[in-house]
């Protein structure tokens, strides 16, 4: 039985494959509503807030004991931007695994967590692999690492997984498509590298994961995952172009303290050697030009 928290865009699709191998996937959500629509959906929901450790205690309380355990949820920033009550992304990422962690009966199976590339801050083009120093300096990496490091500390240290995950893309998210169609300067910078990942390749990463054997020791093993070929940002947006019909791409200085400008300082080439080593894994989309024109071709 997995268990899932965080149905979103790539919780979503790890679920769809669970629920097609016939297995009874539990799905935790804040909503009522939502609730109602993923039960309509062949899921058994089940109501709590990450952010609070009872209601956590209270939603497991009942269930048996999960060979899977997912934790991939996302933070919503535009809740965030509306009230100052809404939990910190520290809260929701570290808080949030923290009290799933002390939830979940000691023999849980397999604990996956999913993370990010941003807890790295190589820049220069740098390669990065999983050994590599982690000093992240956006707020969404340090809480990434964070939840990461509540996840060594716990009981299910040996049984869990990191997947450092680079930047998603996938049907209905590719960024600034809009923009490029209208023939627009794009905010961002030409130069660096963008690392990728399509969206049901990272689903598939998560399956395979699942399914490795634990290993001996105490931490938790980690993987990025990226399709190992780093693209120029330049690059990817004249390819982009292409694809849509649009006119190639210009480009304007990102205004100063925005994510675009944040991400382009954070410049580095993530491997994903181990990934592909050890999960032996062949991904459907193994670089951004097989990704985006299965997209763009669905979509026309």
């Amino acid at each position: 039985m997995p268990l899932l928290f965080g149905h979103g865009y790539l919780g979503s699709r790890v679920a769809r494959l669970w629920q097609a191998e016939g297995r009874t996937v539990h799905v935790v959500t804040r909503s009522e509503s939502r609730a109602r629509e993923l039960a309509a959906l062949g899921y058994t929901p089940l109501v709590a807030d990450v952010t609070d450790a009872e209601a956590i205690r209270a939603a497991l309380a009942e269930l048996p004991p999960p060979n899977s355990v997912l934790f991939a949820v996302g933070y919503d920033r535009s809740a965030k931007s509306q009230s100052t009550s809404t939990p910190s992304i520290h809260n929701v990422y570290a808080g949030g695994l923290a009290n799933v962690l002390a939830a979940l009966p000691d023999n849980t199976g397999r604990l996956i967590y999913v993370s990010t590339t941003g807890v790295y801050s190589q820049t220069g083009g740098a390669v990065v692999n999983e050994d590599s120093s982690t000093e992240p300096t956006r707020e969404g990496g340090r809480a990434s690492l964070a939840a990461e490091r509540a996840l060594a500390a716990s009981r299910f240290a040996a049984r869990g997984i990191v997947l450092r995950l680079a930047g998603i893309y996938g049907p209905e998210r590719i960024p600034l498509a809009e923009p490029l169609r209208r023939g627009e300067p794009l905010a961002v910078p030409a130069e660096g590298c963008v690392n990728l990942i399509h969206v049901d390749d990272a689903a598939r990463v998560v399956l395979a994961a699942e399914r490795l054997p634990v290993p001996a020791g105490h931490s938790p093993r980690i993987y990025n995952v990226s399709d190992g070929h780093p693209a120029i940002r330049g690059e990817y947006y004249a390819e982009l172009a292409r694809l849509l019909g649009a006119p190639p791409p210009t480009f304007a200085t990102p205004t100063a303290d925005t994510p675009a400008t944040s991400r382009a300082s954070s410049d580095k080439r993530i491997s994903s050697a181990r990934l592909l080593r050890e999960l032996a894994i062949t991904l459907q989309y193994p670089t951004y030009r097989e990704g985006l024109r299965a997209i763009v071709s669905q979509q026309a």
